[in-house]
């Protein structure tokens, strides 16, 4: 069996980059001991790589009464829900690492409702998904159920953001048919 692309676009040569997304891209490889495909993907456009880059560190690397692995859980729900194997496997990963759990991103990618989660933190996905799916629906009563559960307009924010990033992140990686990496399949099992 041959080994699938990693997009059907061109993945450029990393000593070809510019210095900063080749600096960043082999600090993830030194870190993680492999380089995530959506770097090398994504690098194909060097400034919407910068930008895509920047928004996502704002989002998922900021501290704050939503935990990283909260916020993992949204990236997990809301790209199962927009069917992105890339997203939903590289996620997932991460979200047992963080979560500490081998089964809760299972248990979400398949349906969070019958997860293993806080009431709070099912709020927080039922807000997530109807932004990701129905965010023309979007009202006051949906900020206020969040409110009940703790969360604030802040919060409600980010929760938005996050599941709305990763909209557009599920679309550029299933149109690009950016593949995962074997080594997400087994970490944090």
């Amino acid at each position: 069996m041959t080994t699938p692309a990693v997009s059907r676009f061109p993945v450029p040569d990393i000593a070809n980059l510019p210095d900063d997304i080749r600096e960043r891209i082999l600090a993830v490889q030194e870190k993680s001991g492999f380089i995530p495909n959506v770097f090398l993907a994504l690098a194909y456009r060097p400034d919407e790589f910068r930008a895509f880059f920047a928004y996502h560190d704002a989002l998922m690397e900021k501290t704050g009464p939503i935990t990283k692995a909260e916020r993992e859980m949204i990236v997990v729900a809301t790209s199962s829900a927009n069917q992105c194997l890339y997203c939903v496997v590289a996620h997932s990963a991460i979200l047992r690492i963080r979560a500490k759990s081998p089964h809760v991103a299972d248990q979400i990618a398949v349906n969070y409702r019958k997860a293993d989660i806080t009431p709070r933190q099912m709020a927080m996905l039922d807000f997530a998904m109807k932004v990701a799916t129905r965010a023309f629906a979007v009202g006051e009563t949906d900020i206020a159920t969040l409110k009940e559960h703790g969360f604030t307009e802040d919060d409600a924010w980010d929760i938005a953001a996050i599941a709305a990033f990763f909209g557009l992140s599920n679309r550029l990686a299933n149109v690009a048919s950016i593949r995962p990496n074997e080594e997400f399949y087994a970490m944090g099992r």
